[in-house]
C-alpha cells in the first residue's frame, strides 16, 4: 500500500480510536502511550532537519555556480511568498467580512457570552512591538553561533549561513573545493536516506498524534466555536483549493491535480504534526521524487518557506482577531482592517514552525488594537484542531513556491516525468550534476 494510503487510514483510525477510547480503556494508559509514540516520531523528524537542510542548501547553493543565480532564485521566492500570504490574509478578510462569525442573532458574541470587558489602557500596552519585532527578525538572520543556532532550530541563521557557505564555496579555486563540495553532497544523500526510513514508521507516529489530540479534547470541542470554525475552514479552502492552483495553473503551467497527488504524503504528515519544520524532510522529499523538482531549487525555497512563508497562519492571525473584534461589537474602519492585515503579515513571518505558535502572534495584534488578550481563552477551543488544518496550508503553499520557483527556472521535468511515483528512489546529488 502507497504511504499516503497509510497515513490516510492512519488518521481515519485515529479519530475513531481516540473519540471511542479516549486517554484510558481498561487500565492502560492510552493518552500517555500517545504521547509517547507521538513525541519519538516528532522527535525523528526534527533530528533530519538541521543536518538535511543545511547540506541541501550548500550543495545547491554550489551547484548553481555564481552568486547572482542564488539571488534571482530568492528574489522570486520572495516575490512569491508576499504575493501567496497577501492573498491568504485577503481572504481572511472578506470571509470573515461576509460570514461575521462572532455575531450571534444579530448581536455580538459579548451579550450572550460572558467575556472578559475591555481595558481602557489596553490600546498602549504592546503599541511599536510589531516594529521591534520585525527587525529582531532580521537580526537572527545573522547568527552569532552557528552551533547554537543549530541546537535552537534558527532557520533563518541557519539558510543565511548556508547560503553563504554555498556562495563562498564557488568562490574558492583550492584543491579542496571538490572534496567540501562531494561531502556536503555525501551527507545531503544519507539524511535523504534516513527521511526514507522515517517515513516507513509515519502511519505509526501520525495515529498517536491524532488520536491523543481527539482522546484529550474530543470531537465535541468545535460545537461552541463551530461557526468562526466553519469560517476558518472555509478561508483557508479557499486559497488551497482556488487561490494557489490557479497561481500552479498560470504561473507554472502546471495541473493541480497532479501536484496534489505528489505531496499528499507531505500535507498529511503536516496536518498530524502540526509543524511545518517537522514537515520539511518529508516536503523535500515529495517534491524531489514524486515531483520532479530540483534538489537545488527545493532545498532552497523549502527551508526559506518554512520561516517566512505561513500563509494559513497569516489567514488564521487575521480571521482570529477580526473575530474577537466582532465578538465585542467593535466595528473596525477600513484602515483598522488594512493595519491588521498588515500586521498579520509581518508577525507571520516570524511565528516559529511549531504548533500553536500563532497564538504569540495574536496576542501581539489584540494588544496593539487594544482588545483583551484574556479574550483568546476562546480560540483555545478550536485551535488545536484548527492549527492541523493551517498547518497543511502552509506546507501546501511552500510545495506551490517551488514548482513555480522551479519552472519559472526552466525546470520542464516537474510534474511530467511518471518516474516520479510512490517508493520510487530519487537520483542521487551527484548523479543530479
Amino acid at each position: 500500500m502507497a504511504l499516503h494510503w497509510q497515513i490516510l487510514g492512519a488518521l481515519l483510525a485515529a479519530f475513531l480510536v481516540g473519540s471511542v477510547f479516549g486517554t484510558e480503556a481498561a487500565g492502560i494508559p492510552l493518552g500517555s502511550i500517545y504521547a509517547f509514540v507521538g513525541g519519538l516520531f516528532l522527535d525523528a523528524l526534527k533530528m533530519l532537519i538541521v543536518p538535511l537542510i543545511t547540506a541541501s542548501i550548500i550543495t545547491g547553493v554550489a551547484s548553481m555556480g555564481s552568486a547572482g543565480g542564488v539571488g534571482m532564485m530568492a528574489g522570486r521566492t520572495v516575490i512569491y511568498y508576499v504575493f501567496s500570504t497577501t492573498m491568504a490574509v485577503t481572504t481572511a478578510l472578506l470571509v470573515m467580512n461576509l460570514y461575521q462569525p462572532g455575531i450571534s442573532g444579530g448581536q455580538p458574541l459579548s451579550q450572550t457570552v460572558e467575556l472578559p470587558p475591555i481595558g481602557e489602557e489596553v490600546s498602549g500596552r504592546l503599541e511599536g512591538q510589531e516594529l521591534s519585532g520585525f527587525f529582531n527578525i532580521l537580526r537572527e538572520m545573522v547568527p552569532a553561533n552557528i552551533v547554537e543556532a543549530g541546537a535552537n532550530a534558527q532557520m533563518l541563521g541557519l539558510i543565511f549561513f548556508s547560503v553563504l557557505f554555498g556562495i563562498a564555496l564557488t568562490r574558492v579555486t583550492s584543491p579542496g573545493r571538490q572534496v567540501v563540495k562531494d561531502f556536503w553532497a555525501g551527507v545531503q544523500d544519507v539524511m535523504i536516506q534516513i527521511t526514507h526510513w522515517v517515513m516507513r514508521v509515519a502511519p505509526i507516529g501520525v495515529f498517536a498524534l491524532v488520536a491523543g489530540v481527539i482522546a484529550e479534547s474530543g470531537l465535541s470541542v468545535l460545537l461552541p466555536m463551530l461557526d468562526f470554525f466553519l469560517a476558518v475552514v472555509l478561508g483557508l479552502a479557499i486559497h488551497a483549493l482556488v487561490v494557489l492552483p490557479l497561481v500552479l495553473w498560470l504561473v507554472a503551467r502546471r495541473s493541480p491535480i497532479l501536484f496534489m497527488r505528489a505531496i499528499w504524503p507531505a500535507l498529511l504528515v503536516a496536518f498530524s504534526t502540526s509543524s511545518s519544520a517537522g514537515t520539511l524532510p518529508v516536503t523535500l522529499n515529495a517534491l524531489t521524487q514524486r515531483a520532479g523538482v530540483s534538489r537545488e531549487t527545493a532545498s532552497f525555497v523549502l527551508p526559506l518557506g518554512a520561516t517566512i512563508n505561513m500563509d494559513g497562519t497569516a489567514l488564521y492571525e487575521c480571521a482570529a482577531v477580526l473575530f474577537i473584534a466582532q465578538a465585542y461589537g467593535v466595528d473596525l474602519s477600513l484602515s483598522m482592517q488594512v493595519l491588521i492585515v498588515v500586521l498579520a503579515l509581518v508577525t507571520s513571518i516570524g511565528v516559529a514552525a511549531v504548533p500553536s505558535a500563532s497564538l504569540v502572534a495574536i496576542a501581539l495584534i489584540l494588544g496593539v488594537l487594544g482588545l483583551p488578550l484574556e479574550a483568546m481563552g476562546l480560540l483555545l477551543v478550536v485551535d488545536r484542531v484548527l492549527d492541523m488544518v493551517r498547518t497543511s496550508v502552509n506546507v501546501y503553499s511552500d510545495a506551490t513556491g517551488a514548482v513555480v520557483v522551479a519552472r519559472l527556472r526552466g525546470e520542464d521535468r516537474v510534474l511530467t516525468d511518471t518516474r516520479f511515483e510512490e517508493g520510487e528512489e530519487g537520483a542521487t546529488s551527484a548523479e543530479r550534476g
